[in-house]
């Protein structure tokens, strides 16, 4: 009996915090108290294991709004306050509430409104890939990535193109983008134009934008990406988890490309630019993007290929529309999907990638290649 009464003492003590300390038996991990700047993420990770995590903060009724259900928070705020989050790890044995204030500080320095780095440049092939920006004999990916980096950062507006289907630049803000639920959370410039006569039919070479938040810290655009699904994601026209591969030509003439389901086709040299298509600073000879592929836009109106006009899709892509077309160039952070198209929340984003969405050659113009020269922070002020 003695045996028997000392081991379930054992049990008991194990499953039960002590009476001296408010703390569970192994360290949660987070402390009662921050403080970060504006627009800067703070990642909340607990090592105290659990069946599900419940991440809240009060609502405006008094009650609770779950923010999260991962194992993690990515907290991030625009405006400077007091803030409350509320955890809740849910186990059988030991469940438990933990409660966490967070201090939010204006910056030191005021944030930019505009563009701060270029993290990768990998354009698809196209007519004005190794000229926007220009390639020369003994650039290498790095050198690329600086010169992308040089045209689209901060105030400066110079085009880059990311040739064909797949082809993609990844940006970053000096700051978190966040999400104001409600409002626009930032803006990107393209090139797309309106045909005379025409409120939707032009010019428009619709590029996808995919959104990352820095989850690990460690600066790099290597964690999830999520999709900001615009106005064609759910049309039976798109497809989607689509592969993309390009061959470089021997000859540097038309570039070759098979798609995931078998279809095949080229990039084909025109007489505009006479350039390799083929980004000419890879070592590679074969090169994949896989992504969303909406349906072609264009139609030729001459019947012969000498009148395409590309019509803009409603909502949700780069250079799809004019600049000047009211919200029309502007994203939602709320608009993310996973890679199942389920809506996610994020509270805010600190990489951006676009790349080309159709896979269409359209007669004398060539192929469709989305195309950007900056972006902007729409929560910034602008001076």
């Amino acid at each position: 009996m003695k045996h028997t009464a000392l081991f379930s003492l054992i049990i008991f003590s194990a499953v039960l915090p002590s009476c001296t300390t408010d703390e569970p038996m192994v360290s949660l991990g987070i402390d009662n108290n921050y403080s970060i700047y504006r627009m800067k993420p703070l990642i909340l990770t607990p090592r105290y294991p659990g069946k599900a995590y419940v991440w809240s903060v009060p609502d405006s009724h008094g009650g609770d709004s779950v923010v999260s259900t991962e194992a993690f928070l990515y907290f991030v705020r625009r405006d400077p306050g007091d803030y409350t989050v509320k955890l809740n790890i849910v186990d059988d044995a030991n469940p438990v509430e933990h409660i966490v204030n967070i201090k939010v500080w204006d910056e030191d320095v005021a944030y930019s409104r505009y563009i701060d780095r270029v993290l990768d440049y990998a354009p698809a092939p196209g007519q004005f890939v190794n000229k926007l920006p220009e390639y020369a004999p003994g650039d290498d990916a790095e050198a690329m990535r600086l010169k992308a980096e040089e045209c689209i950062r901060g105030r400066n507006d110079v085009m880059i193109s990311l040739g064909g289907y797949g082809g993609s630049v990844v940006f970053a803000f000096d700051h978190t983008v966040v999400n104001v639920p409600g409002e626009y959370d930032f803006k990107i410039y393209g090139n797309a134009f309106y045909a005379a006569g025409s409120l939707a039919g032009g010019s428009a070479e619709p590029g996808i934008v995919m959104v990352s938040c820095d989850i690990n810290g460690n600066g790099k655009a290597d964690d999830p990406w999520y999709e900001l699904a615009g106005s064609e994601y759910y049309s039976e026209a798109t497809a989607h988890d689509m592969t993309i591969t390009y061959t470089r030509p021997a000859d540097d003439g038309d570039v070759a490309w098979t798609l995931g389901n078998g279809d095949t086709g080229c990039v084909p040299k025109n007489e505009y630019h006479s350039q390799p298509y083929y980004p000419q600073w890879l070592d590679k000879d074969i090169m994949s993007f896989t992504g969303t592929l909406l349906a072609p836009n264009a139609i030729d109106h001459s019947g012969n290929g000498t009148n395409y006009v590309l019509y803009a899709y409603a909502w949700g892509y780069v250079d799809n529309h004019p600049n000047d077309a009211g919200d029309l160039s502007k994203f939602k952070i709320d608009w993310a999907v996973d890679s199942q198209g389920k809506p996610v929340h994020l509270d805010g984003v600190d990489f951006i990638k676009v790349y080309t969405g159709v896979n269409q050659v359209c007669g004398w113009l060539g192929e469709t290649s989305t195309e950007i020269c900056r972006a902007e922070d729409l929560h910034i002020v602008q001076y």
